[in-house]
C-alpha cells in the first residue's frame, strides 16, 4: 500500500499543504485546533509523521505537575487505583500532565503527613488516602498555606483545610449494607462490624449508617462493638475466628474497612457459608472469588474510572485557580456486587 503522503494528510485534514508542513517543522505558528486537527488526521491515515505532529502539539502545552499518594502497593485495590489515575491523567489533552504516584509504607498518620509535606514540594495539588488525624490535618494546612490544595480520597480527612473529598458516600454505603444485610441474614441475631482503625473517617460513617439504619428498620438485629482491624489480614482472621467460637449466635458481618482478606479467610475455616451473611468492600479477586463461592452476600466497590475521571480534572482547576475558599465534597456512587451480579 502506498504510504500517505503530505497532501493526503492536508485532504484529510481539511487544510492546506503548507499548513501541515508548518505543523511538522514548527517553523511558524499554527492554531492549536488546527494542529489537533491535524494530528487527528495524521493517526487516522496512518502517517509516517504522526509522532513528530504529536510532538509538537504535546510540547506547548502548559506543565502541571500533580501527586498522589496511595496505601499498601502490593494490595490489588490499590494497584488498580494506581492505574485507573495514570490512564484518566492521560486523558487530559489540555495540558502537559506530570503525574507522580507514591505509597506509603504503614497506615501510621506520621508517614502520610511527611509525604505531605516533602510531596508538596514537587508538585502543584496533591491527592491522597489516609486517616484523619491532627497531624495530617498541620500537613495539609500547611500545604494550603503553601498554595498547594489537597484531595482526600476514599475516607475524608482535614476537614476544612482539604481542597475537597472525593468518595463515596460513606454514610450511604453503611446504611444500604444494613438493608441488605436486614435481608440476606437467615434470621435476626448479632452482628459484627470490622472497622480498620477509628480515625479512618469513612469507616467510622460507615459504621454509623449501619448502626443506625438496623436500629431504625431492624431493631431484632444486635449490632456488637466494632472491632479494629488496623487493615491486617492476619489481625483480622484471628478475630472473626475467636468472635465465631465465642458467639454461636453470630448471623452477620460488616467488613466496613480494611483486612476483609482475613475475613474471607476466616470464614472459610469456620466453614460459616450459608449461616453468616458477609458483606465487604472493594471488588478485588479475592472478595470475587468469595463471592462466587457463596461466602459473601455482597461487595461495595468504589467505582475507580468514575472517580478518577472527577479527580484530575478537579486537581488541574485547583491549580488553575489556587486553593478553594469553601472546600467541599464530592461523592461517587457505589457499585453494588451480589452472587447473581456475576
Amino acid at each position: 500500500m502506498k504510504r500517505p503522503t503530505m497532501a493526503d494528510l492536508a485532504r484529510h485534514a481539511g487544510v492546506g499543504v503548507a499548513t501541515v508542513d508548518r505543523v511538522l517543522t514548527g517553523r511558524r505558528p499554527v492554531r492549536e485546533e488546527t494542529a489537533r486537527k491535524v494530528w487527528a488526521a495524521a493517526e487516522a491515515i496512518g502517517f509516517h509523521g504522526a509522532n513528530a505532529i504529536r510532538s509538537r502539539v504535546l510540547e506547548n502545552r502548559p506543565a502541571v505537575r500533580l501527586g498522589v499518594i496511595l496505601r499498601k502497593e502490593r494490595h490489588a485495590f490499590y494497584a488498580d487505583f494506581a492505574r485507573e489515575i495514570e490512564a484518566a491523567a492521560r486523558r487530559v489533552p489540555e495540558v502537559n500532565l506530570r503525574l507522580t504516584v507514591e505509597f506509603t509504607a504503614s497506615s501510621e498518620p506520621g508517614e502520610l503527613a511527611e509525604r505531605l509535606v516533602r510531596l508538596g514540594g514537587r508538585v502543584q495539588a496533591i491527592a491522597a488516602a489516609g486517616a484523619d488525624h491532627h497531624d495530617v490535618t498541620a500537613a495539609v494546612a500547611n500545604l494550603r498555606a503553601r498554595g498547594v490544595p489537597t484531595f482526600a480520597l476514599l475516607s475524608d480527612f482535614a476537614q476544612g483545610q482539604r481542597e475537597a473529598y472525593i468518595g463515596l458516600n460513606n454514610m450511604k454505603v453503611g446504611r444500604t449494607a444494613a438493608w441488605l444485610m436486614s435481608r440476606a441474614a437467615r434470621r435476626p441475631g448479632k452482628v459484627a462490624v470490622f472497622i480498620g482503625g477509628h480515625r479512618y473517617h469513612g469507616h467510622a460513617l460507615r459504621e454509623a449508617g449501619f448502626r443506625a439504619s438496623l436500629r431504625e428498620y431492624a431493631p431484632d438485629f444486635e449490632v456488637m462493638d466494632a472491632i479494629v482491624t488496623l487493615e491486617t489480614r492476619q489481625l483480622t482472621e484471628e478475630a472473626l475466628l475467636g468472635l465465631l467460637a465465642r458467639h454461636g449466635d453470630v448471623v452477620g458481618v460488616y467488613c466496613a474497612g480494611g483486612g476483609m482478606e482475613g475475613v474471607i479467610a476466616a470464614l472459610r475455616e469456620a466453614d460459616a457459608e450459608g449461616r453468616v451473611a458477609c458483606i465487604v468492600n472493594e471488588l478485588t479477586p479475592e472478595s470475587r472469588q468469595a463471592l462466587m463461592e457463596g461466602r459473601l452476600v455482597g461487595i461495595f466497590q468504589t467505582p475507580l474510572p468514575a472517580l478518577c475521571a472527577e479527580l484530575v480534572p478537579a486537581m488541574i482547576r485547583a491549580v488553575d485557580r489556587g486553593p478553594s475558599e469553601t472546600p467541599g465534597q464530592r461523592f461517587i456512587d457505589a457499585a453494588l456486587w451480589v452472587p447473581e451480579s456475576l
